[in-house]
């Protein structure tokens, strides 16, 4: 069975203080690098008094590229402990900019690898994380007569519905997960005694949330 394409749920930003330094994670969705690079410049531009702008993403289905850098705190110490975060958790599409702002008081490289995974850490809790589904979207036509039995199987057999529309019949749009479909509408069938039209319409992705616990 695939992994789960996990993905940040939402665009977050969190701050740590640590011995009187802020470090700010900014995350958010990045499906290019092009992408990346953009929200990196953003964050930087927005904080161009803060002493660091250390970064890392991974972009791509397969996280083809993944980029990190300390921008100028010790080598080590602060982009790749950002990008570890990142792939511990498992994300994909996603960029992650820890501003530091120096508070006075030096955190050695243990301390300062600390601190960047830490803050990043939290700032994924604090965005939440989805699992991208590639879901095939079936148009199902029903009679008026079977549309409440039918509305009940969906919440039955936890079927996401998208919309209806009512004219003589009512067309019920239905996601499915992709290789799940010909087992769903085979299901459907002989649940309605063969008395729907099913219609396969396209695929899109559907994004649900995620916990370890799944």
């Amino acid at each position: 069975m695939n992994q789960p394409f996990l993905m940040i749920a939402k665009p977050t930003q969190f701050e740590l203080v640590i011995k009187k330094s802020r470090f700010i994670c900014s995350l958010h969705r990045a499906t290019s690098e092009d992408e990346a690079q953009a929200f990196i410049k953003q964050v930087q531009d927005s904080n161009r008094k803060a002493n660091h702008n250390c970064f890392a993403y991974m972009v791509g289905d397969n996280d083809q590229v993944q980029r990190e850098s300390d921008n100028g705190e010790p080598s080590g110490t602060a982009g790749v402990p950002i990008l570890e975060s990142l792939q511990l958790a498992k994300l994909h599409n996603v960029v992650a900019v820890v501003t530091r702002y120096f508070g006075g008081i030096k955190l050695g490289a243990g301390g300062l690898i600390r601190a960047y995974s830490n803050v990043t850490t939290e700032a994924i809790h604090h965005a939440g994380i989805i699992q991208r589904l590639q879901q095939l979207k079936l148009e199902v036509t029903v009679s008026y007569r079977q549309h409440d039995a039918f509305l009940y199987y969906l919440k039955e057999q936890q079927l996401a519905l998208d919309g209806e529309q009512y004219g003589v019949n009512v067309v019920t749009t239905v996601f499915v997960n992709e290789e799940d479909a010909d087992k769903e509408i085979n299901a459907m069938t002989t649940r309605f005694n063969g008395q729907l039209t099913i219609k396969k319409a396209g695929t899109h992705f559907h994004e649900i949330p995620f916990t370890t616990n799944n």
